[in-house]
């Protein structure tokens, strides 16, 4: 996998961090979204310690990414259960319609 360097901007630092070619916007909005969670907690906590601020950034995401993925199991469940509805009334009408026809 081909990768490029691109430079990114968190809390005032720059930093060069590499990723896939045709990847570099996405990084770029990543980054930016970050940069914008960590000053807005810096401002809501008033935490100015980067790495404690780091931490509580990282459990929020943590935290966002495990509440969508079980959002998506759940969603996932829940059409799996109307699929095998839907099944189950498709399989009656026609047994209903096949029943009708011997009739």
């Amino acid at each position: 996998m081909t990768t490029q360097a691109v430079e990114i901007q968190i809390l005032g630092k720059i930093m060069r961090v590499n990723c896939p070619v045709g990847q570099e916007q996405a990084l770029k909005e990543a980054a930016d979204d970050f940069d914008q969670r960590l000053h807005e907690l810096s401002e809501r906590t008033k935490v100015t310690n980067t790495e404690q601020l780091l931490t509580i950034a990282a459990l929020n995401i943590c935290y966002e990414l495990r509440a969508e993925r079980q959002q998506n199991t759940d969603d996932k469940n829940d059409m799996e259960q109307r699929i095998v509805l839907l099944q189950q009334t498709i399989e009656e009408a026609l047994l209903k319609h096949s029943a009708s026809k011997e009739a």
